[in-house]
């Protein structure tokens, strides 16, 4: 099969398309024959030489595909057939012809969405479905604060926060990126990061209140400015690095608003709290695509031996959704 290696950390420049083995699913595994794959933050980190793989898992990046199934480790219990269209979640593995997977990763597609936009949907909506709602339970008519609005986790996190029945808030960079958050995507209010201090215009259009809950992809260099956004018992969720891992924490503003801060990785996580996570995802996402409340929302798709296009395009952030690779 073919398969994207990065033959050393660098830019898209070190990815390499090879023909290499195809996979053999191992006990409880199945074997997917992809159709497309997402593009997320943590592939980009791992080019870069950021973010390994965890032990174990394989080297090739991608942590979403969807596809159809092809073959069966030994003792699968869930009840697929072959040919089924599915999704799944990875360690890694995603940006080749196939994919073994643990079967309590992998979900039969939402009804109403095509195979190849099906793609967008797993990786993210897993971690945003984990963390507003499993970690940070994030509960009707509180106010969420999202960051990176356009991006594939802000556009899936804006839109569940608001079938939760949440008022939600969003940070962008840009005038149409702000227009696109609340016209396209239902943010009640939408803040450019590049104008204002996101936690004065949350205060300032929120009746003076701050966030109960905060969805963080930037980290260290928004973390005094995530406190200061802070509601009361709010709690702020830590979900990527793209702005540093280390800064200072005033620890008397966060007990006075007896605040909690959370860290939180899917991809190292086990089988066993991913299955989890998958499960809950099927029985309260899916249905929420199926009948409309969440529009899978795809900027670009690339062939695979487009892989160093699709992550330049993906490295620019100009895109406003997930980018996709296509077998």
């Amino acid at each position: 099969m073919k398969a994207v290696y990065i033959s050393e950390p660098g830019g898209p420049e070190v990815l390499e398309l090879r023909e290499v083995p195809s996979p053999v699913p191992g006990p409880g595994e199945v074997l997917i024959d992809v159709v497309a794959a997402g593009l997320n933050r943590a592939d980009v980190q791992q080019r870069r030489g950021f973010y390994p793989p965890p032990q174990g898992a394989s080297e090739i990046p991608g942590l979403e595909v969807s596809g159809r199934i092809a073959g069966f480790g030994p003792g699968v219990t869930k009840p697929f057939s072959i040919g089924d269209k599915v999704v799944a979640l990875l360690a890694g593995g995603g940006y080749a012809g196939q994919v073994a997977v643990p079967a309590g990763q992998v979900l039969r597609i939402p009804d109403g969405v095509d195979l190849v936009t099906a793609a967008s949907l797993p990786e993210v909506a897993a971690t945003v479905y984990s963390n507003l709602v499993m970690t940070a339970q994030l509960q009707a008519g509180e106010t969420v604060l999202i960051h990176g609005a356009t991006g594939g986790i802000g556009t899936m996190a804006i839109q569940l926060a608001k079938a939760l029945g949440a008022r939600v808030a969003a940070t962008a960079g840009t005038a149409e990126k702000v227009g696109t958050a609340i016209a396209f995507l239902g943010a009640d209010i939408a803040i450019n990061y590049a104008e204002e201090e996101f936690p004065e215009s949350l205060r300032g259009q929120n009746g003076g209140k701050g966030a109960d809950v905060i969805l963080d992809v930037v980290g260290a260099k928004y973390l005094g400015r995530n406190v200061d956004a802070l509601a009361d018992y709010g709690r702020l969720v830590v979900i990527g690095l793209q702005g540093g891992t280390t800064a200072e924490l005033d620890l008397g503003m966060l007990l006075r608003k007896r605040a909690a801060i959370i860290a939180t990785s899917l991809r190292p996580r086990p089988v066993e709290e991913k299955t989890v996570i998958m499960t809950a995802v099927r029985d309260a996402v899916w249905p929420l695509v199926a009948d409309g409340r969440i529009r899978p929302l795809v900027a670009r798709t690339f062939p695979l031996d487009q892989v160093r296009e699709a992550q330049r395009y993906f490295d620019s952030g100009e895109h406003v959704g997930k980018v996709l690779l296509v077998m």
